[in-house]
């Protein structure tokens, strides 16, 4: 799976649109029949399938554990069925496309995946776990084609593949807005993980407490933390930060919602107008300490503090800054 090219990522009237290609060494119609027949998408598709597809018709979607998601995953309508070429599908607020061309001997597959756009489970951050999810299904398909099971893929497996889409897509940089009164620097990031389980990560036992020093991973070395001024435990984290030993604003770390699963992990910082200057080797800094928390979360913990990666980001925020492009994706 490892080896397979990487899914592309654009936007469409404002939503979120993951592209996969494969070249698969079977006819069109036996690509189809695993595309569209339910009892071949129980082999390699997230979601058990019922119901005859057809063009206008209902589907019906089940899981094995329900969750607690708002999201409604039972039902999609059929938006497009042109046998044995297009199948598409309306699912949960996202459409799903698959395009089967005929390639010699055997098959292009050109799969897409229009994301909501609007929830945690269909935003941009959401396609460093979609993307990878998309890989492991369809080396699945294609193992199936080829009349085998394929390997289930396991934490360093998405880890790998999650941090080059990641990489890819931009979804681990930062943004800055200006406030009028400074700068507001952001981070958001996708985890599958539980909130329990990123918090105690982010604490290693060491809880935030008002007034006491901010927890070290919480921070990071390129910034000098104050007090913690507010905590939410597993939820959120604040305390003041320094330069120069002067206060010079605030930082704030919150664990949300996501859906399906997971955690949704916020990261701001407020940065003055006087210390624009900071801003490049801020943004890196949490840039770097995000991804090595992610890696960590995925059992990988990574020592020491990889500087040389920091100052490469240092100079590339730094450049976007200086030519007034937006940082971020």
């Amino acid at each position: 799976m490892s080896g397979e090219p990487l899914g592309s990522l654009d936007t469409v009237d404002g939503r979120p649109v993951l592209r996969f290609e494969r070249r698969l060494a079977h006819p069109p119609e036996k690509v189809w029949r695993a595309v569209t027949e339910p009892a071949e998408l129980a082999h390699w598709f997230p979601a058990a399938v019922s119901g005859r597809p057809a063009q206008g018709a209902t589907l019906e979607f089940g899981f094995g554990e329900s969750t607690d998601s708002t999201v409604d995953y039972s039902e999609g309508t059929v938006t497009e069925f042109d046998p044995p070429r297009v199948f598409e599908f309306r699912w949960a607020g996202s459409t799903l496309r698959f395009e089967v061309v005929p390639d010699g001997e055997g098959s292009r597959l050109l799969f897409s995946h229009t994301l909501d756009g609007a929830t945690t489970a269909g935003d941009r951050p959401s396609a460093a776990r979609q993307a990878p999810g998309w890989d492991a299904c369809l080396a699945a398909l294609a193992a199936r084609l080829d009349g085998h099971w394929a390997p289930e893929p396991d934490q360093r497996w998405f880890l790998e593949r999650a941090e080059r889409y990641v990489e890819a897509f931009g979804l681990g940089r930062g943004e800055v807005r200006d406030t009028g009164d400074g700068f507001l620097l952001r981070f958001e990031r996708d985890l599958v993980q539980d909130r329990d389980t990123v918090w105690a990560a982010l604490a290693e036992g060491d809880e935030p407490a008002i007034g006491e020093p901010a927890p070290v991973r919480f921070t990071h070395g390129y910034v000098e933390p104050g007090e913690v001024i507010a905590v939410e435990p597993r939820r959120i984290a604040e305390y003041g930060w320094r330069h120069d030993g002067e206060q010079a604003g605030r930082v704030r770390v919150e664990l949300r919602e996501q859906e399906p699963v997971g955690t949704r992990l916020v990261v701001t910082q407020t940065v003055p107008h006087r210390l624009a200057e900071v801003r490049a080797t801020l943004l890196a800094a949490w840039q770097t300490h995000l991804e090595l928390l992610f890696a960590a979360l995925h059992g990988d913990v990574r020592c020491p503090w990889p500087a040389e990666r920091t100052e490469r980001l240092r100079a590339d925020y730094a450049r976007n800054l200086r030519a007034g492009a937006g940082v971020g994706s």
